[in-house]
């Protein structure tokens, strides 16, 4: 009964598949305001796929990845896998500044044919759920979106069902604006937001970008000139209406203005040339560039134009081992809730545990233990568990299960004398291979050795 319901439910969801695909256009047209997760999902429950126990387990790993994400590093690269006989999802948190765009490339492994959904979220501590940024799915993407406060985000990457596969995620940041000094980068600012002024009884709102004299200050963005002014601190001023992030740029100390209120400039036009009026008369020629928001007042223009990040590593890790088992080899090893020795939470791990491998990057396998937890190891913390432990005799007829649990569903009972190569140990059960290549669980009664 189970293989016959596995069966007609693995039939639904392939036919579920091939008219998603096929009517991709109707479906648009009638989820206008759903993402293209929330309507694959939607499409599971008006056809009872919700009920199956892959359907369910999709729905379930979908919203667990929105709690139980992973911690990196900005510029992040890794190369995931995802299993057909599972319904997964990998989540990963990063911390983001107001200002820094984030680019998101996804691109599918060779010979692999699935949809990948792919859904940016805000975390905030005085809201119960994530905000959506930005969603996108399809089999090569890149997309992007500008951080509007410092956060946390979270990015969500679910295959659809009953597909396998490698796919190689980039999580970068970019600038939003444009540089402010014509041949200039951030390597030139010199005093940053938050500095003291006039012996502390005020702050900088602003940066300070120092060039010669004379060097064009250009803008960092499309949109109207709104003031061209002289004032006792900015000396000679320039405003810029930014309309298309809701925000005014602010040029100040320049030696000469080039522009006159009402103009409308792209980004990269000359605005005025670099100087050292109003109260910067006693310093070096430079820049003061500054940005106002509607409702938030000035706010850090570095994230803004900040240099883009390079190109993350790549993994060194080997990728022959995706979708496969390890096994944990040393008695000190660890699984980290971040790839990093220094930080993040940590759970040991027991000697001869195995492991998924799932992701890879640089030095550290993404796994999942065999309770379902994710996180990150050490790739040199584990060996393949391909080369078993030992190999057995079983003295009796015995259950081959799919999980570590004596609830699971059998996947077949082996008969008495049946050789069985242990791979890996967990919680009371042993991870074996069965002589037909099979691999599940067995409860570990003690068996005789041959």
């Amino acid at each position: 009964m189970i293989f016959g319901f596995r069966s007609y439910a693995s039939g639904l969801l392939l036919l579920l598949l091939l008219t998603a695909c096929g009517k991709q256009q109707t479906l648009q047209g009638i989820f206008q305001k759903a993402t293209p997760h929330e309507a694959y999902a939607r499409r599971l429950r008006q056809t009872g796929l919700d009920q199956t126990a892959l359907g369910h387990d999709w729905l379930t790993a979908a919203d667990r990845a929105l709690r139980d994400s992973l911690v990196v590093t900005l510029p992040f690269q890794e190369t995931g896998y995802f299993r057909a006989d599972r319904a997964t999802a990998a989540s990963y948190r990063y911390a983001v500044r107001e200002g820094e765009t984030v680019r998101i490339t996804l691109a599918l492994g060779a010979g692999t044919d699935a949809r990948v959904f792919l859904d940016a979220f805000e975390l905030r501590p005085d809201r119960p759920a994530p905000k959506l940024l930005a969603s996108a799915d399809t089999t090569a993407l890149s997309f992007s979106y500008v951080v509007e406060d410092d956060r946390q985000h979270l990015l969500r990457v679910q295959p659809e069902l009953l597909r396998s596969g490698r796919y190689t995620l980039r999580i970068q940041r970019e600038p939003s604006l444009g540089f402010p000094v014509r041949g200039k980068s951030d390597v030139a600012v010199g005093s940053f937001w938050g500095a003291d002024r006039d012996r502390g009884a005020r702050r900088h709102e602003g940066i300070d970008i120092f060039a010669k004299r004379g060097t064009p200050a250009v803008a960092a963005a499309p949109g109207l000139i709104t003031r061209v002014d002289v004032t006792p601190l900015g000396g000679n001023v320039v405003w810029l209406a930014d309309t298309q992030h809701g925000q005014h740029l602010y040029y100040a100390h320049l030696d000469k203005q080039l522009v006159q209120p009402g103009q409308m400039v792209r980004i990269g036009d000359t605005l005025g040339l670099v100087g050292n009026t109003g109260n910067a008369r006693t310093t070096t020629p430079h820049l003061h560039f500054g940005i106002y928001r509607g409702g938030r007042g000035a706010v850090d223009p570095f994230p803004f134009v900040r240099h883009a990040d390079a190109t993350p590593p790549a993994p060194r890790t080997n990728p022959e081992r995706l979708g496969q088992w390890v096994r944990v080899r040393d008695k000190s090893a660890e699984l980290r809730r971040t790839p990093s020795p220094r930080t993040g939470t940590v759970t040991a791990l027991a000697r001869n545990t195995p492991l998924m491998v799932v992701g890879s990057q640089t030095d550290w396998y993404r796994v999942q233990r065999p309770d379902g937890t994710m996180g990150y190891v050490l790739a040199k913390s584990v060996v393949a568990a391909a080369d078993p432990l030992r190999r057995e005799s079983l003295a009796a007829a015995t259950d081959l299960y799919s999980q570590p649990s004596a609830d699971a569903a059998s996947l077949d009972t082996l008969p008495a004398q049946t050789r069985v190569a242990v791979l890996g140990e967990f919680r009371g059960f042993r991870l074996v291979q069965s002589p037909r290549g099979e691999i599940g669980w067995l409860l570990a009664k003690p068996a005789p050795h041959s």
